[in-house]
């Protein structure tokens, strides 16, 4: 019983000593004098970094805990370096140290209640965090801090989204890139062509262009890097896009045009810089080019940008003083002059009191991803949607794509693949080092589980009645567009061409966008948004026209359609195929929206006066054959009406009709029909 008495006592004394703070004095540790010696020098090489800001904080960790292992009973260390840790790849650690100098003075310092309301944040302990916060934020009233108030409401707000948020998680795999992608170093804003073929993105490495560290916040500047997808699925080893992208300065990748041929690049200093643009000529990419005063300012932060599928809307983030928060997203149309126009902030429902970033418009035109703060973050920047709607011309309220790809840590930079299967984003949570680029797969909702009815359970043993039900099946949701890409080439070498590829809203006889394929390659790509029938016309300078028609109903499922296309030589005897002329059905009447391409063939006719040509109508074997030669010879003379009322001479124009005579499919599909019905034009003379 004394021996009991006695070993409790001692165990008091320890806990009682355990919960004193023991200060950096050397009358508290005489007997380990050199000890003492090292500890106190490591403790001021910790705080000479503490001292300048939390840029420096991670250089602080190790002499930090070199002294902490001396004197884990400090309760300034230990507060000190909870802070460290939380501006670290560390920040698990922050907790234990943070718990603990709160035991050893509870009145350290006020601030503790707000960093260790982090720590239990971010480890989704949501009450714990709420209290801390709770308790933290008295302080800052008192002391009538608005930032602060601010920041913890903020903080407290995500700690009860996050409760709901994880509750109803979505079905999703969360991949790590890897180590071709990823290194120790900080990997960001990865941007995608549409095809999901290449990737761009942000590293701050120390062999960036100009080799510098940054000040301010003491890293290494940033650099442009690229990786390709590989036939297995994987991303080759990324390398640097190197000059003149890259520069001594910061260049950072910010948004990619559907097609990979244009990249936006943010250049500047710590705190402010502005959006350049750099297009890709052949395999090179040229030096970038202001986007203007519209879009970038003087003395703010243009920090990240997109386009539009077509090109012709950039989507910026600003925090200009006009905005509604910190940084704001904002958009610019181009004029009759390709210059980007004033800009327009996208409002409140979009943009809040906190900060937007990383801004994404998806391939569809009406899907916007970006990330935020505000609206119903759990913690640090969410990823958050919204959508477009054309008839309101208002967006749809934002909402949190879920968890787990969002969580308490910051998510940004997220883009999306034109089919919806995959996104790419930039997460601290878990990875190879600071920040990493991460790819998510999306699985849709989970297939419900049938079971057979009650009553065949309890059916006699002897004789059971088996009964197969089949689920339902539950498919992931899918944009509604089609990409187009492939390879213009000349028809006689094979030769790669460059080309011009005109998109026409042909419903209003409008021409939408405006691409080119790459000099190199001969490779083009554009996206389609379902809802229009588009005319698509290639064109080069020496050759005839080439013309696709996708007409795409608004409830399309998405597809990827490669159509490889080979221009034919301005010459004798060449013909082409009409696909966006159209006739009324059983009519020669031509619609409404054949005056794109009309209009094509009529200038090609007025830069080629030279040029004498043969329109001929033809139509598949479905009727009587009288019947389809005489359509398709009015189908033929509308044509070439309609060319001499634009005030071609009639001598450089033949009609031909042919019926059923010259069929280029079967008839015996629907599909084989389509391409039988159609209008050409061959060159008869130049």
């Amino acid at each position: 019983m004394f021996k009991t008495i006695i070993t409790l006592v001692v165990g008091l004394v320890a806990l009682g000593t355990f919960a004193q703070n023991v200060e950096f004095d050397k009358s508290n540790f005489k007997e380990d004098k050199d000890g003492f010696k090292n500890a106190k020098e490591n403790l001021k090489e910790g705080d000479g970094y503490y001292s300048q800001g939390p840029g420096f904080y991670k250089n602080a960790i190790a002499p930090y805990e070199k002294a902490q292992a001396f004197n884990p009973n400090n309760a300034e260390l230990n507060f000190r370096l909870g802070e460290c840790y939380l501006s670290s790849t560390t920040k698990e650690k922050a907790k234990d140290v943070l718990e603990r100098a709160l035991r050893l003075n509870a009145s350290i310092n006020p601030k503790v209640h707000y960093l260790l309301g982090q720590a239990y944040h971010l480890e989704m302990n949501w009450d714990k965090a709420i209290a801390e916060f709770s308790i933290f934020q008295k302080s800052a009233m008192s002391n009538n801090d608005q930032y602060l108030m601010q920041d913890v409401r903020m903080r407290i707000d995500q700690c009860y989204h996050g409760k709901d948020l994880v509750k109803s998680p979505i079905r999703v795999f969360v991949d790590n890139l890897g180590d071709k992608v990823n290194t120790k170093y900080n990997e960001y804003g990865a941007v995608i062509s549409a095809d999901e073929s290449v990737m761009i993105f942000t590293a701050r490495r120390p062999n960036s262009t100009g080799g510098k560290i940054d000040p301010d916040i003491n890293e290494n500047f940033e650099d442009v890097y690229m990786s390709t997808k590989q036939e297995d699925g994987g991303w080759s080893k990324s390398v640097n896009i190197g000059e003149p992208v890259n520069t001594s300065n910061h260049d950072s990748n910010s948004g990619l045009s559907a097609d990979g041929q244009k990249l936006l690049v943010y250049i500047g200093k710590s705190g402010y810089g502005d959006i350049f643009e750099s297009n890709l000529e052949g395999d090179k990419w040229a030096k970038p080019e202001s986007l203007g005063k519209n879009i970038n300012t003087k003395d703010y932060h243009e920090s990240s940008a997109c386009y539009s599928p077509d090109g012709n809307t950039l989507y910026f983030v600003s925090n200009k003083p006009e905005g509604l928060g910190d940084h704001d997203i904002y958009m610019s149309t181009k004029d009759e002059k390709g210059k980007w126009g004033p800009s327009k902030n996208l409002g409140p429902t979009i943009n809040t009191k906190y900060s937007e970033e990383g801004v994404y418009m998806h391939p569809d035109g009406k899907t916007l991803y970006f990330s935020s703060q505000g609206h119903e973050s759990m913690g640090g920047f969410d990823i958050f949607k919204s959508v477009f709607d054309e008839k309101t011309e208002s967006w749809s309220k934002p909402k949190n794509i879920g968890y787990p790809v969002n969580t308490t840590e910051d998510d940004v930079f997220f883009v999306i693949s034109a089919n919806g299967r995959h996104g790419y984003y930039t997460s601290s949570d878990n990875g190879y080092g600071l920040r990493d680029l991460i790819m998510v797969t999306f699985l849709g909702e989970e297939k419900p589980v049938i079971l057979n009815n009650e009553d065949n359970l309890l059916a006699s043993i002897t004789a059971p009645v088996k009964e197969t039900v089949v689920a339902p099946v539950v498919e992931v949701n899918e944009a509604q567009l089609t990409i187009l890409k492939g390879v213009i080439t000349d028809a006689l070498t094979n030769r790669v061409l460059e080309a011009d590829i005109e998109i026409v809203d042909n419903s209003k006889s409008v021409v939408i966008a405006m691409f080119k394929s790459n000099s190199s390659t001969g490779k083009y790509l554009v996206s389609l948004p379902a809802g229009k029938n588009y005319g698509i016309a290639v064109k080069k300078e020496g050759y005839l026209f080439h013309s696709e028609n996708f007409d795409i109903p608004a409830a399309a499922a998405f597809q990827e359609v490669n159509k490889d296309v080979e221009l034919k030589n301005l010459a004798v005897g060449s013909k082409i195929v009409l696909k966006n002329i159209f006739f009324d059905t059983d009519k020669a009447s031509l619609r409404d929206e054949s005056t794109a391409e009309l209009n094509r063939l009529i200038k090609l006719l007025n830069d080629v006066p030279t040029l004498n040509i043969e329109l001929s109508g033809h139509t598949d074997s479905q009727g009587t054959e009288t019947y389809n030669q005489v359509l398709s010879e009015k189908r033929a003379k509308a044509v070439v009406n309609y060319l001499t009322n634009a005030g071609v001479s009639k001598e450089r124009l033949k009609s031909a009709g042919y019926g059923e005579m010259q069929p280029i499919s079967t008839n015996e599909t629907k599909e084989g029909r389509q391409l039988n019905r159609r209008t050409e034009f061959k060159v008869l003379s130049l």
